[in-house]
C-alpha cells in the first residue's frame, strides 16, 4: 500500500515497518522480507499487461483493469541496491 499509493522508497518502507513490528520481529526479519517482496514484485510484473504511462486515477489496485499501470521505467536493480545498503548498514 504505501509502496504504490505513497511513494515510499525501500529505506523508507524499512523504517516504516521496523517502528510497526518493533518487537515482534527483529530488524534482519523485516529486511528479509522486504529483500522477497521487491524481488517478488518486480519479477512478476511481466504478468500484467503493459501499458503506457499515463495518467492514474482512482484508489489504489494493481490490476492493470484497476487504477495502477506499473510504469514502464520501473527498475529493480536502483531498489536493489537500496535494499544492499540497507543490509550493509544492519551488518555492520
Amino acid at each position: 500500500y504505501h509502496m504504490i499509493r505513497g511513494g515510499y522508497s525501500p529505506k523508507k518502507l524499512y523504517k516504516v515497518a521496523v517502528y510497526a513490528f518493533d518487537g515482534i520481529y527483529d530488524s534482519r526479519t523485516i529486511l528479509h522480507w522486504l529483500k522477497t517482496f521487491t524481488r517478488r514484485f518486480f519479477t512478476q510484473q511481466y504478468k500484467r499487461s503493459c501499458l503506457p504511462d499515463g495518467v492514474r486515477t482512482g484508489t489504489v489496485a494493481i490490476s492493470p483493469r484497476g487504477a495502477w499501470c506499473m510504469p514502464s521505467d520501473a527498475c529493480y536493480t536502483v531498489w536493489q541496491k537500496e535494499i544492499d545498503e540497507l543490509e550493509y548498514e544492519i551488518n555492520k
